[in-house]
């Protein structure tokens, strides 16, 4: 029977409830094997601190511990404070960076699914201003074949991954920067040429999130982070799911934060714990 562990994430915020409120749903498949992680205790709703964020991380650490040794199967992950967190000396720029660097991985990325879009990223937390010097062609190569693997493994044969440009316009042939020309469009050649998928672009970055939400394309694959999360979070946002790729083990996460500010109110909304748990059973 697959085992899959869920950590509560910061205690002080809603992931115990919103992991209470999935398990009890109705909606979670059968066969699998389920256990929760973490010191719910150690917080109080809505009023985080170094306690809460320490049984944050302890949960995070104790779901390593089960990935290595073969006792789990997949985790999911509740929402973290990251500034909480890296107040405890937490090096990351958040849990996707932790999860790659415990198990060694280099070739790794952030993708985002939900009922209308799935979005692959070519650059995660970084600062806007460093996007066009952090974007290079292997970069875009490394998670566009990322982004086609794991839509393989849902049952695409071939996919179709549309490629955002990074300017407005896709750079209008050069008027508004040559980033589309000169890294993404040989990106896109050498994706092509892999035979894992059909890509196209560079796209319209304003557009082509309209196309993939038609059902025209399988995926997007966005620069940068708020490009690709605004779509998804605008029209998933109750039913998308975090998944890190490249892993050796699935690791999945609700697509929201701690939402201190009604937690412990019962106004927190499953439905993306719902959405992570269900998709860590599906990939483990």
């Amino acid at each position: 029977m697959p085992r899959v562990v869920i950590t509560l994430g910061d205690p002080a915020g809603v992931g115990p409830e919103v992991v209470d409120l999935a398990l009890a749903s109705g909606e979670i498949p059968a066969g699998f094997e389920i256990e929760v992680l973490g010191d719910r205790r150690a917080g109080v709703p809505g009023k985080p601190n170094a306690h809460s964020a320490a049984a944050a991380l302890s949960a995070l650490d104790e779901a390593v511990a089960q990935l290595k040794s073969g006792r789990a199967d997949a985790v999911v992950t509740g929402p973290v404070s990251k500034e909480g967190l890296q107040s405890l000396g937490f090096p990351f720029p958040g849990q996707t960076e932790f999860f790659a660097h415990v198990f060694g991985i280099e070739d790794y990325g952030m993708l985002l699914t939900g009922g209308t879009l799935s979005v692959g990223l070519a650059t995660i937390h970084e600062p806007l201003a460093m996007i066009p010097k952090l974007l290079t062609q292997e970069r875009i190569v490394r998670i566009g074949l990322l982004t086609a693997n794991f839509l393989k493994r849902r049952g695409k044969r071939e996919p179709r991954i549309a490629v955002a440009g990074l300017n407005p316009h896709a750079g209008e042939n050069g008027a508004f920067g040559d980033e589309e020309s000169r890294i993404i469009l040989p990106a896109i050649r050498e994706l092509n040429l892999s035979g894992t998928g059909v890509f196209t672009g560079p796209a319209v970055p304003d557009a082509i999130f309209r196309e993939a939400a038609l059902g025209h394309f399988d995926a997007v694959l966005a620069m940068y982070h708020d490009q690709g999360l605004i779509p998804l979070k605008l029209l998933d946002f109750d039913t998308a799911v975090n998944v890190t790729l490249g892993l050796p083990r699935p690791r999945t996460s609700p697509d929201h934060g701690t939402a201190y500010s009604i937690a412990g109110k019962n106004l927190a909304n499953p439905s993306s714990m719902i959405a992570a748990i269900r998709l860590a059973c599906e990939l483990a």
